[in-house]
């Protein structure tokens, strides 16, 4: 049923702070873009690179998320990026929010749940938009926005005290998504005509374990409520018909949200103009206990597909799900489609000069 396809995974609670007696951070060496973006974009060029996807630190510019007026320390370094990417001719695309919204959002206002992180979401994109539309023409409002039906920690800000488990807070969060998502697209489509704003989905072909038609139905159930939910909201603009199924399976009824007739027309007015999504691996359906046995996924899992081999990390590798996926989400939109995260992860062992073969 839908309790099981919106599964939120175990995961422990915390107060988002740091004992710094016990840990330090960051706690591992990352790859320092900050300080080498110049040579990592030069490698991108040399590679042939023709866009890099990146995300605006949202606590770069607004540090605790709800000032009034932004970090300009923070917008020079995108400027930095931005014109070190068009000089050596490569397309900028952006992300505004990918997981990463600023702490003070999370502990002071209990993350995307709170009506309030809407207008300081605005008052992010009206600022970054403003500042770069003129040289930044590819946007993307929230990666894997869907991702909260099992994570809402990463994408919704919100951990089991301040309300993570309970599906009626991650519903009113996607919709308070729902609707800064339009609005960054109104202030797109004012500041530059030809501007491109995309909605960003994990996107996982799904399929049925095998004919039965009770495992038949449950997958075109899981598509909807995984794969499509929050395409259809930013795409069309509208709740899907089968909304009312996904809320009563969790317990809910559409009047259980706190949503505005103002909020729905903001929705049908501001679709998104094209669709990115991550496409990792694929997984499979199966509800009458023929098959236990599961495999591990990117923030998603399922049962083992009997055809299909894994990487090191449990995600199933399927080059012709890609092609699935590319078919249902143009049949089903008819708008760009842009594949924003692909790959195959590995226990990657570096050697004495940190080279990994």
């Amino acid at each position: 049923g839908g309790k099981d396809r919106f599964k939120i995974v175990s995961q422990p609670d915390f107060d988002w702070t740091i004992d710094e007696a016990k840990y330090t951070y960051p706690n591992h060496e990352g790859i320092d873009f900050y300080h080498h973006y110049k040579e990592d974009i030069a490698l991108f060029a040399e590679m042939g690179f023709k866009c890099y996807r990146f995300s605006i630190a949202w606590s770069r510019i607004f540090p605790n998320g709800d000032e009034p007026k932004p970090n300009e320390a923070g917008l020079k370094f995108y400027d930095d990026v931005i014109n070190e990417c068009l000089a050596n001719h490569i397309e900028p695309v952006i992300t505004i929010s990918h997981y990463e919204l600023p702490l003070n959002l999370a502990k002071r206002y209990g993350g995307w749940k709170n009506h309030y992180l809407i207008e300081f979401y605005e008052t992010f994109a009206r600022t970054v938009l403003t500042r770069y539309a003129d040289k930044v023409k590819y946007w993307m409002t929230f990666n894997e926005i869907n991702s909260a039906a099992h994570f809402p920690v990463m994408g919704q800000g919100m951990v089991p005290s301040t309300g993570a488990n309970d599906m009626k807070n991650v519903f009113q969060a996607w919709h308070n998504q729902f609707v800064a998502s339009a609005e960054a697209v109104k202030i797109g489509h004012e500041l530059r005509s030809d501007i491109q704003i995309g909605c960003m989905i994990l996107y996982a072909t799904s399929y049925s374990y095998d004919a039965n038609p009770v495992n038949q139905l449950a997958n075109l159930h899981h598509n909807q409520d995984f794969n499509f939910f929050c395409a259809d909201v930013q795409v069309r603009g509208a709740y899907p018909a089968y909304t009312k199924r996904l809320l009563a399976e969790n317990g809910l009824k559409f009047e259980d949200l706190e949503v505005t007739d103002g909020e729905l027309a903001l929705l049908k007015q501001y679709p998104v103009d094209y669709i990115g999504f991550s496409y990792y691996m694929s997984t499979a359906v199966e509800t009458t206990g023929q098959n236990t046995e599961t495999v591990a996924g990117n923030l998603m899992g399922g049962v083992k597909n009997p055809f299909l081999k894994a990487s090191d990390w449990g995600w199933q590798i399927d080059p012709t799900g890609l092609r699935i996926a590319l078919d249902e989400l143009y049949d089903r939109y008819q708008k760009p489609l842009f594949v924003v995260e692909n790959g195959l992860g590995a226990i990657d062992k570096p050697d004495e000069n940190y080279y990994v073969e």
